[in-house]
């Protein structure tokens, strides 16, 4: 995957250039395309990641990136002690902590009625607890500091409905409204935004959905494809530079226009190989 972006200024974009980040999730998928903009953008950028094999090759596939930290988002503890090491590692590269982009998030494909309490725990706990214990760990020291960005990911399906994503939903309903919470509060020194993508085209999708059931999402979506990681990531460049210092407590959807026509899991309930065949109509 290429670093270039030829549209940005010379030596990084202002409001990134020189601060330092933490993508959490930041090491595959929408979070290593972050990482990647942000450090292009000028950015110092730690990630953060739970699989050992991302984590220990992240330097290779990221050029320019200060470190990268394995750590569960799901455990305060441990959110706790990989910040602390972030720190030393942003003080040692000359800067702190100014942009957190809280992406890590894991999705469990089910019928509501076959969710088990484990599953439904381990969703909430990535998605929902985790985002809250890394901003809470950024605010504290934006707040103390220059002030700062928290930009969470999370998702059209926080916004309607889409059958066998409940916990996931649940999940990305409720990153949306931390995120406007924590704006009220956290203004005027720290902008808080949730960024809600539609479909895009990384590992975790390829692995739930077949290629017929890639074609038929891209079939219900006007601009008639995924998005690809990189379109994602320059909106949260946007948000975290200058350019979109008049931004906070927004949640916004980057769908391809999926949204535009009302509930977008409308075709879903009786689409070829949806997995809901399993409630026919009476």
């Amino acid at each position: 995957m290429s670093t270039h972006f030829p549209h940005l200024p010379p030596g990084g974009r202002p409001g990134i250039a020189g601060k330092g980040a933490i993508v959490t999730g930041g090491t595959s998928g929408i979070g290593e395309a972050v990482s990647r903009r942000l450090i292009a953008d000028g950015a110092q950028v730690v990630a953060m990641a739970v699989g050992e094999e991302e984590i220990e090759t992240a330097h290779e596939r990221m050029p320019g990136l200060v470190d990268a930290i394995r750590v569960d988002v799901a455990d305060p503890g441990a959110v706790g002690a990989a910040f602390a090491e972030a720190d030393r590692l942003l003080a040692g590269a000359g800067t702190t902590l100014g942009i957190l982009v809280a992406n890590a998030g894991i999705s469990i494909r089910h019928r509501f009625v076959d969710i088990t309490p484990d599953e439904w725990r381990r969703v909430m706990a990535v998605n929902l607890d985790g985002v809250f214990y890394c901003a809470r760990e950024a605010a504290v020291r934006m707040i103390q500091g220059d002030g700062g960005v928290i930009l969470m990911t999370a998702s059209t399906n926080g916004i309607v409905g889409h059958p066998l994503y409940a916990d996931y939903n649940a999940s990305k309903a409720g990153v949306i409204l931390l995120a406007r919470s924590m704006a009220l509060e956290l203004a005027p020194r720290v902008r808080v935004n949730a960024i809600c993508p539609g479909y895009v085209m990384t590992p975790m999708q390829q692995a739930e959905y077949t290629p017929e059931m890639l074609e038929a999402a891209d079939e219900k979506i006007p601009l008639r494809r995924h998005a690809q990681p990189g379109e994602i990531a320059a909106l949260f460049a946007y948000l975290a530079s200058d350019d979109g210092a008049y931004v906070t407590g927004a949640a916004i959807p980057i769908d391809g226009g999926e949204l535009a026509g009302g509930l977008a899991s409308r075709d879903w309930l009786r689409a070829p190989g949806s997995g809901v065949a399993a409630f026919p109509e009476e």
